[in-house]
């Protein structure tokens, strides 16, 4: 059975695949911003003298990171309504992203903050330092520095995560890759693009993120 192929069935819907791109891109970008924010925040609640607040921030590390990802979205967007919360797909899939990168951020930040030695903080006491600025200066940008690669692997994948969006009808380049295939019934031709379009992503978004590590840790370490 010989199957040719028309990739031109494809590509002459190119504007539509940009778009797509573009919305991956900025699920993955307000994901990776909400992942960040999450992360340190979670780290300095863990840090903090809180027994309540630091349990609270293991018990929800552990319940996204033991969790299928799917669960997470589908949790948000059709379980949280009936509490009276809805959100847009877009919305949805933002929170989702941010809430799963943010889990595991917090577990890649805490491993960088507990190898800056005990001694560095207590210089910066002796020096006056409040414990707000020990951390932001003495503590969180060497731990920063050193587990940055991790960081990135993990808002690559958090880049990758998106297409799990289209389940709820999400604007990205896999849903719009669907409504291509439904109508050109060029499956081959629809996600064989679209696998090369998420390979180009992956390798702009690690070599912008490794421009950023030298722009932003570039600085002696002794």
């Amino acid at each position: 059975m010989n199957v040719e192929l028309d990739f031109g069935a494809v590509l002459e819907r190119w504007p539509e695949l940009a778009w797509g791109t573009l919305g991956t891109l900025w699920l993955a970008l307000c994901g990776m911003i909400l992942a960040m924010i999450i992360g340190v925040a979670g780290v300095a609640v863990r840090r903090s003298n809180s027994r309540i607040g630091s349990g609270l921030v293991i018990a929800f590390v552990e319940l996204v990171r033991n969790t299928p990802f799917l669960v997470q979205i589908f949790f948000i967007f059709f379980a949280l309504p009936l509490a009276g919360v809805r959100l847009d797909p877009t919305t949805t899939a933002i929170l989702a992203l941010g809430l799963n990168g943010g889990a595991y951020a917090i577990e890649i930040i805490r491993g960088g903050v507990e190898s800056i030695p005990k001694g560095q903080s207590e210089a910066g006491f002796a020096l006056g330092l409040s414990r707000a600025d020990i951390f932001r200066l003495i503590i969180l940008k060497p731990a920063l520095r050193a587990i940055f690669p991790s960081l990135a692997s993990q808002f690559v994948l958090l880049t990758l995560m998106t297409s799990i969006a289209t389940s709820i009808s999400a604007f990205e380049l896999t849903s719009v890759a669907q409504r291509i295939d439904g109508d050109t019934f060029r499956s081959f031709e629809v996600y064989f693009t679209i696998t090369g379009i998420y390979l180009a992503l992956s390798w702009l978004l690690m070599t912008a993120l490794a421009a950023v590590a030298r722009l932003s840790f570039n600085y002696p370490t002794k």
